[in-house]
């Protein structure tokens, strides 16, 4: 059993505080939810194209073939990105902050049901996780006393962008193991933030003329959550076991619950605190049972690709 240092304790701490202060900072925006995704996108692909280019030269090797066909995969999982970030960022604007990040933490249980459906043998314990998990969603969907249209419409967006992680997590993993992260991910964000950009045009979604405090929320958005905590996440995994870190990352529901408070005065009804935290034992229950499968032809239900995908 590895030791853990104290330097890997401090990143996996700030990693937790950078993606808590994701769904608080896309509340506070005065920003158009589209507009805020495409940013947060374009700017993470722009800090990311020097050492993609660098990454790109160097590479991991390989057949061209092996290479081209990898790149294809990272496209299609840009597709993927957009639709997360396209539903998921919208929902923390129409519900509570806590509801957006509880809800689209499920995304091991669905890899979890697209690995069953793939053929690949689910644990039982995973099983059981997906039903503590729906039993949560329904317990605190249900005790929420706003069933406005727009509060069940965020939180329908927020299961969706669960659901789109899941795919951008299975096709990243496929990439992944042909290409060097930083052209993966810089591949990966462009193709998002595109089809983000054509769909603000295509819907006439004000890109810029927003406040300054809104355009620090933007960078900070970028700064944080996209490239602090997704760079502290990698170098952890190096150290901490994916599933561990999975775990720990749960803990970004309470963090933006901590967050959305100090920052927007935001906390969600009591009543449905109960149900987030069944929800949360739940997923926690699949990334375990995944735990105790070993990786497959199929693809793993847990990869360094589900973790932190807000």
């Amino acid at each position: 059993m590895r030791k853990v240092g104290l330097t890997t304790i401090a990143a996996l701490v700030v990693a937790i505080v950078a993606v808590s202060a994701s769904a608080p900072m896309i509340a506070f925006a005065a920003a158009p939810a589209l507009a805020i995704a495409f940013w947060r996108n374009a700017l993470g692909t722009a800090a990311l194209a020097p050492a993609a280019l660098l990454g790109s030269r160097g590479g991991r090797g390989g057949e061209p073939g092996r290479r081209r066909g990898a790149l294809g995969v990272t496209l299609l999982s840009g597709v993927f990105l957009a639709v997360h970030f396209g539903t998921w960022v919208p929902s923390a604007k129409l519900t509570s902050v806590a509801m957006s990040v509880a809800l689209v933490s499920t995304t091991p249980v669905w890899t979890a049901l697209v690995a069953a459906a793939r053929g690949v043998k689910v644990p039982a314990s995973t099983w059981a996780g997906i039903g503590i998990a729906v039993a949560g969603v329904a317990l605190a969907t249900g005790a929420d006393p706003d069933l406005s249209g727009r509060a069940l419409l965020g939180d329908a967006l927020a299961l969706a962008g669960g659901i789109a992680a899941a795919g951008y997590t299975l096709l990243g993993e496929r990439a992944r193991a042909t290409l060097p992260t930083t052209v993966y991910a810089s591949v990966c964000y462009s193709v998002c933030a595109l089809l983000l950009l054509a769909v603000c045009l295509a819907s006439g979604t004000r890109l810029w003329g927003y406040t300054w405090e809104t355009w620090i929320a933007i960078a900070g958005m970028t700064i944080g959550p996209q490239l602090l905590g997704h760079t502290l996440i990698n170098y952890s995994l190096h150290r901490v076991s994916a599933t561990t870190v999975a775990v720990l990352l749960l803990l970004e529901v309470p963090g933006a619950l901590v967050i959305a408070w100090l920052l927007l005065g935001q906390l969600p009804a009591a009543r449905t605190l109960p149900g987030i935290a069944i929800l949360l034992a739940g997923v926690a229950v699949v990334v375990l049972g995944a735990r105790r499968r070993q990786p497959t032809k199929g693809g793993t239900i847990i990869s360094p690709e589900a973790i932190g995908t807000t």
